[in-house]
């Protein structure tokens, strides 16, 4: 019923920027948080950045002041603009959104595929 589709991944050098973006599709009525998530080899999957569909922004510590979480409710469309990229940063990053599909109930979790960051000189 709703999907959801990242691009923008890439490989890139420690410094370096990349722009993800995540458009969301299907039976929507509403979609309220929306967000990223990224998860490195061996480890657990873990909270980007999160933004509202008022543009309240929330990020992890570790991307404070290099990350940039945005998005169009028009075109229910995420992005996370990505700066001073870090070895560290390396991931698989994962789009989800909370929709309320038409005639739904409730807001329920989706998530991408999943599109691969990798940060290496």
């Amino acid at each position: 019923q709703v999907q959801l589709v990242e691009s923008g991944g890439g490989l890139v050098q420690p410094g370096g920027s990349l722009r993800l973006s995540c458009a969301a599709s299907g039976s929507i009525f509403s979609i309220n948080e929306m967000g990223w998530y990224r998860q490195a080899p061996g480890k657990q999957r873990e909270l980007v950045a999160t933004i509202t569909s008022g543009g309240t922004a929330n990020y992890a510590d570790s991307v404070k002041g290099r990350l940039t979480i945005s998005r169009d409710n028009a075109k229910n469309t995420v992005y996370l603009q990505m700066n001073s990229l870090k070895p560290e940063d390396t991931a698989v990053y994962y789009c989800n959104a909370k929709v309320k599909v038409v005639a739904g109930r409730y807001h329920h979790d989706y998530w991408g595929q999943g599109t691969q960051v990798t940060v290496s000189s």
